[in-house]
């Protein structure tokens, strides 16, 4: 079957897809990454010749149709294939939306699933420990013990999807999932039963997994020291949303221990000693866990108390005799392993809990002893918890050793790949090789006939200046009153986010609605179906927000969001690039703010009818030189900087 034959004008998908246009882009896209696939082809190939994967970078505007125009190719490929996301929400709509249609009109034979992270699968022999312990009750009430032991009884995977009752942010819900750190592998009791062991079995079946970027690069440190999360050996990966890479790459080949990690393994050890006869040993055991309990918090009570991240030499010179503190820690750690080996006869659990012990132990000295020049160290307190870290200041390396050799083919693509036309900086700071093929498919939504963008006249204060602030809300309120509502507006702090809210709550005649004062999907059913609604949001919200129509016809964002570089991994990597003779601000930052602020942008135009104005609050896209390499990355829009254009735009609607 020919790719002309699926996405053609004739094809199946203008026959069988309801509401199909025809997209050329689409059919490029899907002819690329068929080439891509097929160089990658080599029958002679093995996993770890040093050769790198046939490699595609495709940055594919909205509306192009990229999910199928990859998924298609990789069916008809017949190779072993992973789909990464970089959202739990896409893993799951390619598997219930796009997945079932191949099903049907390409491939009837095709056999696909998703596969989580363990933490999303139950572990039996946890449940079965902490059911059995009255003195350990799992939830607040007998109603939603019942319902999960019902649960329990009669589910297939093991999955805490199925539970649409249990909140995310559940603190039963850790004791009972299957962690790595938890799990005691073949010399679990319940290693046939277990439902990872059975998704390992299923997906080394499939032809095609469907996964996130948290559990791949997950699984792929671990295969660097001889082990696997949940993926059977794959021949070709496509990374959707690919912008990501970079981010989640860092926080997997990195190092990290926290002070929940030490409390959880005591608290587990806790569970099992108590669970046994009162002796010497469990006694012993005891009193060594609670001991380490003991040393680890006193231990982390000496670092700064203020919240984020700092640098670790910094930290350290607050402390005296930091060195002898974290040998006595080590010594806790040591001390309590050596009794669980000890145990190791009387039962396959402290074993596990003996490699957790040396683990954690590996770590803390790997970042506070072994340093290299080839990490950036740092800490971090988060509530009530408290980190550890060293993080890679370059990924490409890892990736050029670990990943690339590694699997025949690569696909990267993104709406968000290219700034100022160029996928340079992307390309760099992934390591990807010279021949690497690239291609940019422009979005088929008419921006220059259905949108305007709109900047603030020359006069405007620049955003450091004491007047923008006020200015600016003051300049948010008219544009909404001109939109009537149906308004997101994206800040770069929630500082200003929280003092445009209290400015506009007494100002404007719609519902106004704030991130922080309901869940992030409560928040958006809300500006949905409250046509007139205003919307005010940072971070998360500046991507993956999918408002088709009238309700989101206007995106103000206040200022372009450059990161404040106080982070101690941005600053390392901004050094690096100063030492090799680059420009850290127009090498690195400028490039971050551009693909941030481009996804910013497209959450206006999320289908072909859609029609709004973009306001962007930052009169240094024309002050500033480096404005331009901005606006060349945005969207074709008109711009105007008269607020009266604005109010004709919204005018022209009626």
């Amino acid at each position: 079957m020919g790719l002309d034959e699926i996405f053609g004008p004739a094809g199946i998908l203008a026959h069988r897809l309801a509401g199909y246009e025809f997209r050329a882009g689409q059919l490029a896209m899907a002819e690329a990454v068929a080439r891509t696939l097929l160089h990658g082809s080599d029958p002679a190939w093995n996993p770890g010749d040093r050769g790198n994967a046939a490699m595609l970078a495709v940055e594919a505007g909205t509306g192009i149709g990229k999910t199928l125009a990859y998924l298609v190719p990789a069916v008809l490929s017949g190779q072993k294939i992973v789909v990464s996301t970089g959202t739990l929400n896409l893993q799951e709509q390619v598997l219930t939306k796009e997945i079932p249609f191949l099903l049907k009109h390409v491939d009837p034979r095709l056999e696909a699933m998703c596969v989580k992270g363990r933490q999303n699968y139950l572990c039996l022999y946890r449940w079965q420990q902490l059911a059995a312990d009255p003195r350990l009750p799992l939830f607040q009430g007998e109603e939603q013990g019942a319902l999960l032991a019902d649960w329990v009884g009669r589910t297939e995977t093991g999955d805490r999807a199925e539970l649409a009752w249990l909140a995310d942010d559940s603190p039963f819900w850790p004791q009972l999932s299957c962690s790595t750190q938890q799990c005691l592998g073949t010399q679990c009791p319940q290693a046939q039963e277990c439902f990872v062991n059975r998704l390992r079995k299923k997906a080394a079946r499939a032809r095609l997994l469907i996964v996130n970027h948290h559990l791949f690069f997950s699984d792929l440190a671990l295969r660097r020291f001889g082990h696997a999360e949940v993926l059977p050996r794959y021949e070709s990966v496509i990374f959707d949303e690919a912008h990501h890479l970079e981010g989640v790459a860092t926080s997997y080949f990195g190092t990290s221990v926290s002070q929940y990690q030490i409390v959880d393994l005591v608290l587990d050890i806790e569970k099992v000693a108590g669970q046994q006869k009162a002796g010497k040993s469990a006694i012993k055991t005891l009193q060594l866990a609670r001991l380490l309990t003991d040393e680890t918090m006193r231990f982390f009570a000496l670092f700064p108390r203020e919240r984020g991240r700092l640098p670790l030499a910094g930290c350290l010179e607050r402390i005296s005799a930091w060195s002898a503190e974290l040998h006595g820690l080590l010594d806790h750690f040591q001390g309590l392993a050596d009794h669980l080996d000890a145990l190791t006869t009387s039962g396959e659990v402290w074993e596990g809990f003996m490699h957790r012990c040396l683990e954690l132990a590996a770590s803390c000295r790997r970042i506070m002893l072994e340093q290299d020049a080839a990490h950036v160290y740092w800490a971090e307190r988060r509530g009530k918890n408290f980190v550890l870290a060293a993080s890679p200041i370059e990924v490409a390396g890892d990736l050029q050793e670990a990943l690339y050799p590694m699997v025949r083919s690569i696909v990267f693509t993104s709406a968000t790949l290219t700034t100022a036309g160029t996928f340079n900086y992307f390309t760099e700071r992934l390591g990807l090789p010279p021949e690497t093929d690239t291609l940019i498919l422009d979005t088929p939504f008419d921006y220059a006939g259905r949108t305007l963008l709109y900047v603030p006249p020359p006069s405007f204060p620049a955003p450091q200046a004491p007047a923008f602030g006020p200015a600016a809300q003051q300049l948010m309120l008219d544009i909404i009153l001109l939109s009537r509502g149906r308004a997101l507006l994206l800040f770069t702090s929630i500082v200003a986010m929280r003092a445009a809210r209290d400015f506009l709550a007494d100002r404007l005649p719609f519902p106004l609605l704030a991130q922080g004062e309901a869940p992030r999907q409560a928040l958006l059913d809300a500006f949905q179906q409250e046509t007139h609604s205003v919307l005010l949001a940072v971070a998360s919200f500046w991507e993956g927000v999918d408002v088709p129509g009238e309700a989101l016809s206007c995106v103000v964002i206040d200022k372009l969001p450059f990161e404040v570089p106080s982070d101690p991994v941005m600053m390392a990597r901004m050094d690096t690039i100063r030492d090799l003779g680059g420009n850290p601000f127009f090498d690195f930052q400028v490039p971050r703010a551009i693909l941030t602020l481009r996804q910013g942008v497209g959450r206006l135009m999320r289908k072909a009818s859609d029609r709004g104005l973009l306001a962007i609050l930052d009169a240094r896209l024309f002050s500033k030189g480096y404005g331009r390499l901005f606006l060349e990355s945005l969207p074709p829009s008109p711009i105007t900087r008269d607020l009266a254009a604005v109010a004709t735009f919204f005018a022209d609607e009626e």
